[in-house]
């Protein structure tokens, strides 16, 4: 099995070994969209097929009000795009990921294909579950960083916080941990007027 879900245990991000296709290592674009629909959500870093746990409702919750509050604030102004996961982001190099909310400035639209984005979101967001910390700290951070993504946050639902990071020469540098009444210092979104509590409520 690619993702223990005994009693006690966290579920976690695992590779999906006992998928069909080829070797670990090895996946592409081509190899993962060929995988059947069986209900599971998979992605693709450095050509190594992972499977992930559905999310849980605070998940969930939390993401549709990321996807609500910047949706309002892009989309209503024309700003561009904002999607949310499941949709397949090919980064390039063999790394397909879903981020969970992402947004596409109208200056990239041309990435936007009918099956996935081709290329870096502006702004990839991931929400931690206990099964991702590691991964998305350091695995896809790179992933989003070697493709050009200018800004990356990761949303902590436990600490009820979000860290902001910026691409600065091909890394990223993380503009500070964010919580309550304070509203993030974002670039690709500037003048951003929601406060982070408000994705925690």
């Amino acid at each position: 099995m690619a993702m223990t879900m005994n009693k006690g245990k966290v579920p976690m991000v695992t590779p999906a070994n006992d998928v069909p296709g080829p070797k670990q290592g090895h996946w592409t674009y081509e190899d993962y969209a060929a995988i059947p629909d069986d209900g599971r959500r998979y992605e693709i870093l450095r050509g190594v097929l992972y499977m992930s746990p559905s999310p849980d409702e605070r998940h969930q919750r939390i993401s549709g009000r990321l996807f609500r509050q910047l949706a309002s604030f892009i989309e209503d102004t024309g700003l561009g795009l904002v999607y949310f996961a499941p949709l397949d982001v090919d980064l390039g190099q063999d790394n397909i990921v879903q981020p969970d909310v992402f947004v596409i400035l109208n200056a990239n639209r041309e990435k936007i294909t009918r099956q996935r984005i081709v290329g870096a979101p502006d702004l990839a967001i991931e929400i931690l579950s206990p099964g991702s910390v590691a991964r998305d700290y350091r695995e896809k951070m790179d992933a989003y960083a070697q493709a050009g993504a200018p800004e990356y946050w990761i949303v902590n639902p436990d600490a009820r916080t979000i860290e902001v990071f910026a691409l600065e020469n091909k890394r990223y540098r993380s503009l500070g941990v964010f919580e309550g009444p304070a509203q993030l210092p974002s670039r690709v979104v500037p003048d951003f007027p929601v406060q982070v509590k408000q994705f925690f409520a």
